[in-house]
């Protein structure tokens, strides 16, 4: 019963975040469905007792789903009226960077927070999130207070590939921008006042990404950077590309992957120290990498579930993995309900964890034939595994299918662990030392030339993936049914669907 009611909130708040994500639902649709949700159980309640326990599973669902349509109409961003009155005309804005820059190849990308907007008619106080562009090689840092002008543009959607339309919209509107500054140039930069703690994360980083370069060539530094510290701005498009094609692009972000490598060798060095200190040691890296990442959905998600796996195992607790993945997904939704609909990281890396638990031991179980050895039998049913839970998705969003994600996948993912080791000894040669940075720094190169190569041969290949036409929400829906009715019927316990798969 507990399992049933813990499963209806989960899918109840976030089905109910979702539709309103879409869907125009005010507050009182809300509380008349709450209202009539109570009505509802109270009949049972009165009339049938045999079917009230379902009954109180089906009215906590309805409930949440309520709970889940007014978590998302309280985190619309308002208009603001000032800043509005103001679109296509070129203005003046003062705020602050709350975000590490983007920089990119043809651009710089800072998020403002924007307190102040000027124009000729005078200045104005506004409170709003912009996203300013300007040319690359911009120099600034998070926690500046800056003054930029440019081109106010409210973000629009647009066409990406056979018929799909991105909502840019609402995918800045997850990090809380609401307008774009293009043509901006920098009029002045300020005292820094961002957090002093992920100040010096950004800075960490940046003395890192400067050791790995001094140690390799572009673009082995650049995918050491993206394994490591999940920086991918300097691999290049033609081999991103490759990634992409391949299906690998998942390597290049701080996945549940790269941080559970990371967490298990913290574990094994402080394996002789006290709970609290092992306990400890894995939430300080937790958090440092998720810092690492921008705060990146993705590395959110991976983190809490490993920090979840990590205190169930010091503590000798069952480790339920997919109550961990719901129950991260509904507080990732309660602090950003914006998640849900419009953030694919967040997305692609929940269905992946998901196919990860749900589908592997399915997949191993018909590779008897296939040896253990090199750990070859688990990777190859657990990239078939994620592989096929987020396909649907991954076509319904780009319609890229890789016809070679299998293959790719399973001989690229083996060094991983051994390169990221290598890629961090390599970067802390090249913060010490120019003269013995490239010797340090050799394990790294071959180790990732090799995953290079795998991309690259892949990635060329003519076939290596295919377009398919858009299709309707409809179809999708359908997919994860069917799947879901797969696994279903494949596991015949009729107990905790978790607790079959822990």
């Amino acid at each position: 019963m507990g399992s049933r009611i813990l499963w209806s909130a989960t899918i109840g708040f976030l089905a109910g975040v979702l539709v309103r994500s879409f869907v125009p639902l005010g507050p009182n649709y809300a509380l008349f469905l709450a209202a009539i949700t109570g009505v509802f159980l109270l009949v049972l309640y009165l009339y049938d007792h045999v079917h009230f326990h379902t009954g109180v599973v089906i009215a906590i669902a309805c409930l949440a789903f309520a709970g889940g349509i007014m978590r998302m109409n309280a985190a619309i961003l308002p208009t603001d009226p000032i800043t509005h009155m103001y679109v296509g005309e070129r203005v003046t804005v003062t705020g602050y960077i709350f975000a590490e820059p983007d920089a990119r190849e043809t651009n710089t990308r800072l998020s403002i927070r924007a307190h102040t907007l000027t124009t000729a008619a005078g200045s104005s106080t506004i409170h709003t999130g912009i996203l300013a562009v300007l040319p690359p090689h911009t120099h600034a840092t998070y926690g500046d207070e800056i003054v930029v002008s440019g081109i106010l543009r409210e973000p629009e959607s647009f066409d990406t590939t056979l018929g799909r339309v991105f909502n840019y919209p609402a995918y800045l509107a997850v990090s809380g921008i609401s307008y774009q500054l293009t043509s901006a140039h920098i009029d002045s930069i300020g005292e820094n006042s961002g957090n002093a703690g992920y100040a010096l994360v950004i800075r960490i980083k940046e003395v890192y990404l400067r050791g790995l370069h001094r140690a390799l060539a572009e673009p082995y530094a650049g995918l050491a950077g993206g394994i490591t510290v999940g920086d991918k701005r300097s691999i290049g498009e033609d081999l991103s590309a490759d990634f992409q094609r391949a299906s690998l692009i998942h390597m290049l972000v701080l996945s549940g992957y790269n941080i559970t490598v990371v967490i298990n060798a913290a574990a094994y060095i402080f394996s002789r120290f006290p709970r609290i200190i092992q306990f400890g040691t894995s939430g300080s890296i937790v958090v440092f990498f998720i810092a690492l990442s921008g705060g990146a959905s993705s590395a959110v998600r991976a983190g809490l579930m490993a920090l979840i796996a990590v205190y169930a195992r010091q503590h000798g607790r069952v480790f339920l993995p997919l109550r961990a993945v719901g129950t991260v997904a509904v507080g990732m939704a309660l602090w950003n309900p914006y998640i849900v609909a419009f953030d694919p990281g967040f997305q692609l890396s929940a269905l992946a964890t998901i196919g990860l638990v749900a589908f592997t031991p399915i997949f191993a179980a018909r590779m008897q034939w296939l040896t253990e050895s090199f750990a070859l039998r688990e990777v190859t049913a657990s990239t078939i595994a994620t592989q096929l839970t987020v396909l649907p998705l991954l076509l319904y969003q780009n319609g890229q299918l890789s016809l070679v994600a299998l293959p790719a996948n399973i001989l690229a993912l083996a060094p991983v662990p051994f390169a990221m080791f290598a890629s961090f000894v390599a970067a802390i040669g090249g913060i010490f030392s120019d003269t013995l940075a490239a010797i340090i720094g050799l394990p790294a190169y071959l180790l990732l030339s090799y995953i290079i190569t795998i991309t690259r041969f892949f990635g060329s290949l003519p076939f290596a993936s295919v377009s398919i036409q858009a299709f309707g929400f409809g179809w999708l829906v359908g997919a994860y049914a069917a799947l879901f009715l797969i696994w279903k019927h494949t596991y015949k316990e009729k107990s905790d669907p978790s607790a079959a798969l822990s």
